[in-house]
């Protein structure tokens, strides 16, 4: 054999090589954890940590009303459907008190603090639930918005945001830094949800209600646990907590399992959804022979059997790809699958990247298509109209609607359902047409106008626009009259001055009926 031949040939590893990466191994190992004990946790006081974290960890007269305030503004929020809205709600949620108390309480088996916590979050869970639940009871707006949908199912984003907010939160309580953005993190994962419990108890909408409720679970479970690893990580042991009993060592444990279990089950429905998303993409992407672009997907999975909705761009179409894809989705997940696959043929990269836009453009307006018509749905409902009395100008964005007659209500009460619509619809610009009925009196007092006076002038110029009709003032002194025409001309209003009683009274100057 060749001095070259010799040089080529591999050389086995020997015994002696693997035991020294074990040894070295080991020892590197050896030297992390003592950094670790000396450099990290003997610099953290634990008992002034855990005195402090008592403190925030118990059910106080403060703690139920900054809950109650952050739950009233969240759920407001989610109903008028405003980030903004939603996030101040998190600003003021003491929820990290008891949360990060009770993660705290388990890392060292203290029993009482433990079950202080459970209790302040129970607590605080009942009231925000029911205190959301009465707001929506009351509130016209009962309508599931973006906010809201949101929040109705637990998934992989929901459970990083959780283990993030959680990590954060544990680190700042026991390296002694925790603030109002520790606590919005804590709230991020919790508030939105247990507002979206209580839509659905109000309106007795059990999916939002089971959803969000499960959501709020899991993310409870998953920020008190993460919390309990992260102490025990910095040193935090049963050995700085009082004496126990045997019983309360069990009850512990048995609430660790009991806090476990849930979120065992909530892990395993987001994993298998998870993959199913990905199953369902890459057997659309299989069942062609050339490159394709998934330009649109949507799917239902907890539909029977799972509706699958696809558009794609290829250079070559497949007659067979849908009824492929079908039968390997039905046999990857288990149930059958229905399948509604769109081809889109394009011929380069730059013909797909086109036809991908124009997708999305296509997409954009119906979506727009879908917002006018929810909202001439909701025109009419709140106006007690038919479908016919409501114009809806989408390239304008601008909406009319001829109101029903309401019982008992009266000219204000149709101009603050107009202001209500017009919140709800920032972008859009509505009027509503009012039934013709009698205008209000314009009181005056010692010859000035008084603020009941300036409020009806104002309605009643409101109405002769929205109804295009004229009016005319009727009674009161000529200087009065003036006084009352000069206020009107102003909100571009020429009225017709007559001569009548002591009392100026507006009227309709026509003989025109609804």
């Amino acid at each position: 054999m060749t001095d070259k031949a010799a040089k080529r040939r591999p050389v086995a590893s020997r015994p002696d090589d693997d035991e020294d990466f074990g040894v070295s191994l080991a020892r590197s190992i050896e030297v992390f954890r003592r950094w670790w004990r000396i450099s990290v946790i003997e610099t953290v006081d634990r008992p002034e940590v855990i005195a402090r974290r008592r403190e925030e960890a118990y059910t106080s007269p403060r703690y139920l009303f900054m809950l109650s305030m952050s739950a009233g503004i969240a759920i407001l929020g989610m109903l008028l459907s405003s980030p903004a809205v939603v996030i101040g709600a998190m600003l003021i949620a003491p929820l990290i008190g008891p949360i990060i108390g009770a993660g705290f309480a388990l890392a060292i088996g203290d029993y009482r603090w433990l079950a202080g916590s459970v209790r302040a979050l129970l607590a605080g869970t009942a009231l925000g639930v029911g205190l959301t639940a009465l707001i929506v009871f009351v509130s016209p707006l009962q309508t599931i918005t973006p906010e809201i949908a949101a929040r109705t199912q637990p998934n992989l984003f929901d459970l990083g945001v959780a283990v993030f907010s959680a990590l954060a939160g544990a680190y700042a309580m026991i390296r002694g830094r925790e603030g109002t953005i520790v606590g919005v993190a804590i709230a991020t994962a919790l508030m939105p949800p247990l507002a979206a419990v209580g839509f659905g108890l109000a309106t007795m909408n059990w999916t939002v209600f089971w959803g969000a409720g499960l959501l709020y679970i899991t993310n409870l479970m998953t920020i008190a646990l993460v919390a309990t690893l992260m102490a025990r990580l910095y040193g935090f042991s049963h050995t700085l907590s009082e004496r126990q009993t045997n019983w309360q060592t069990v009850m512990i444990v048995v609430i660790f399992v009991a806090l476990a279990t849930p979120l065992f089950f909530s892990l395993r429905q987001i994993v298998w959804e998870t993959n199913a998303a990905r199953q369902i993409r890459a057997s659309l992407v299989a069942s062609f022979e050339s490159d394709v672009r998934i330009s649109e997907i949507d799917f239902d999975l907890d539909s029977d059997p799972i509706t699958v909705d696809a558009t794609v761009l290829t250079p070559e179409t497949s007659r067979v790809a849908e009824r492929e894809s079908e039968e390997s989705l039905s046999v990857l997940l288990g149930k059958p699958v229905l399948l509604d696959l769109t081809q889109f043929l394009v011929g380069t990269e730059l013909e797909a990247e086109a036809a991908e836009i124009a997708a999305a453009r296509a997409r954009e307006r119906r979506d727009d298509v879908e917002a006018a018509r929810e909202l001439g749905k909701s025109l009419a409902l709140i106006a007690d109209a038919d479908d016919r009395s409501v114009v809806v100008d989408r390239e304008n964005r601008r909406a009319v609607v001829r109101a029903g007659r309401l019982e008992g209500a009266g000219l204000a009460t149709y101009r603050a359902i107009e202001e209500r619509i017009t919140e709800d619809y920032p972008d859009w610009a509505v009027e509503l047409i009012p039934p013709l009925s009698a205008l209000p009196a314009i009181p005056f007092a010692d010859g000035e106008l008084a603020p009941a006076g300036l409020e009806n002038l104002e309605l009643v110029a409101w109405a002769a626009q929205r109804r295009g009709l004229p009016v005319a003032l009727q009674g009161g002194s000529p200087e009065t009259r003036e006084i009352a025409a000069a206020v009107l001309g102003e909100l571009d209003l020429e009225p017709q001055l007559q001569i009548g009683g002591p009392v100026m009274q507006a009227r309709w100057d026509t003989d025109a009926e609804d």
